[in-house]
């Protein structure tokens, strides 16, 4: 039997029709909640208790997507957002949040993905760790660019759905200390007269602007991504050169102007080249007591004091003796390798542990040479001799390892870990795992494989909230072998 979708019950379901409804929850990208007729319905820019009229903008057969039309209750968790474009850039979903509710709203969605998702029973999922600070967190940004209808450079996030540029002057989640930067370098590129990327035609020069501080040190490190891969910077962008030793005097926090050379026709920001035109190429960092230096292109959490806090919590859970051999999976540039190594004991006299031709007590793997090269060099200024480094994929070296090793922190992208790691996990199996998530559901996955064999069960879950004023969770699941 054909049914038409246009009528279900006997309510009207069409796109553009009025409909009353109350919010009673949020969705993990951070859209209201709500129902018609028993349907749901998604709305943006909404908190649970708010009562309003939504105008239907997509309908499907059991569910709709919504736009805020009328306020006609404020819930009691909605505030006045400290951005006066929070409604219309895409940078924020929660500024309308009360934060003691956006933490508690974090915590059920890590419980609420476990459960459903993975199926498991829970012995404890810990209030969200707050961030030290809810606004001007932000250590990193990349802001895209665009042209006014005046002829003046923009650079911001896209409106919500949209590719339409919000064109920003300050942002209060990013680390107060970039905004006169992100004013003033917009004016001299205007100045400048330097051809803005066209993201359709595939024509321009400049791509994004990006910036990056060191959270403790304050050094900041501006990068131009560019389309194209000319070996002489000017002909890209004739006086570069003279502007960018012009920025290093005007800005006392600058320590560096580079161009990243990217001409792929992809959402992908950076390109594999960086040339650093004026100062250096990278910015200091102190990160768990450690020095670390970190280029345009570093992966490095975005809120250092946040992952400092979660740091701290691995290390508590863990209750290292000092003799342990970790595995650090997906290590990035050592962010959490050499805090580790920290507190275990320098081995690189005991013969036992040899691996390769060195000796260690900490391992990390990660798939992208650069970034091993990185961590290597943040080991050596530190003076860490107990820890060892590996370029590839985490699938094709933790079976390669010649030690079995006594933890394995995980911390894989979002989509979570490949198959072959876990069951590799389930061949050595390490005394503990620390599985670290930027997102619940395939965190939930992974750990539904690992649990249901009856080798391990989960003993701890700590959210973390590095990204106040967005939807996004981070948490930390502690495995313990039985």
């Amino acid at each position: 039997m054909k049914i038409n979708n246009q009528k279900l019950g006997t309510s009207v379901w069409q796109q553009g029709q009025l409909v009353e409804i109350k919010i009673t929850d949020l969705t993990d990208n951070g859209d209201g909640v709500g129902r018609y007729d028993e349907k749901v319905v998604f709305v943006p820019d909404t908190v649970p208790g708010d009562r309003l009229i939504a105008r239907l903008t997509i309908v499907k057969a059991k569910y709709a997507y919504g736009k805020l039309h009328q306020l006609l209750e404020k819930s009691d968790q909605r505030i006045k957002p400290y951005c006066i474009v929070a409604d219309k850039c895409g940078g924020c979903q929660w500024q309308h949040i009360n934060y003691e509710y956006q933490l508690q709203t974090k915590q059920n969605q890590v419980i609420q993905a476990l459960e459903r998702i993975g199926g498991l029973e829970l012995l404890e999922v810990k209030p969200t760790l707050p961030s030290p600070s809810p606004f001007g967190y932000r250590n990193k940004v990349t802001y895209p660019l665009g042209i006014s209808t005046t002829g003046q450079v923009k650079a911001g996030y896209y409106q919500k759905g949209s590719h339409k540029l919000i064109n920003l002057n300050q942002c209060p989640i990013q680390d107060q200390r970039l905004n006169p930067l992100l004013k003033e370098i917009k004016q001299d590129i205007t100045r400048q007269r330097w051809k803005i990327y066209d993201e359709y035609k595939h024509i321009g020069i400049l791509r994004h602007l990006s910036l990056r501080i060191g959270e403790k040190t304050g050094e900041i490190l501006l990068t131009l991504v560019v389309n194209g891969n000319e070996e002489n910077p000017e002909k890209l962008l004739p006086g570069i050169t003279v502007q960018a030793k012009k920025w290093l005097e005007d800005y006392s926090r600058l320590v560096g102007v580079c161009l990243n050379y990217n001409s792929k026709t992809t959402n992908t920001i950076f390109g594999k080249e960086t040339v650093c035109i004026a100062g250096r190429s990278y910015v200091q960092e102190k990160f768990g007591g450690l020095n670390f230096q970190l280029t345009a292109d570093t992966f490095f959490q975005v809120n250092t004091r946040a992952a400092e806090r979660l740091m701290e919590v691995v290390v508590e859970e863990l209750t290292l003796s000092g003799s342990e051999i970790i595995v650090d999976a997906y290590c990035g540039v050592g962010t959490f390798t050499l805090p580790l190594a920290k507190y275990l004991q320098d081995v690189s006299h005991n013969d036992s542990l040899e691996i390769g031709n060195r000796k260690s007590m900490v391992i990390g793997l990660e798939v992208q040479e650069v970034a091993i090269d990185r961590a290597k060099f943040n080991a050596e200024i530190n003076n860490l001799t107990n820890v060892d480094f590996y370029a590839g994929k985490v699938e094709n070296l933790l079976p390669q390892l010649e030690v079995k090793p006594d933890v394995v922190l995980l911390d894989p992208p979002r989509k979570g870990c490949d198959r072959s790691v876990l069951e590799t996990l389930l061949e050595i199996l390490p005394e503990r795992i620390v599985y670290i998530s930027c997102k619940p559901a395939t965190l939930a996955r992974d750990l539904k494989f690992l649990c249901s064999t009856g080798k391990y069960y989960l003993s701890k879950v700590q959210p973390a909230d590095f990204f106040p004023q967005t939807a996004h969770v981070e948490c930390a699941a502690f495995l313990v072998k039985l």
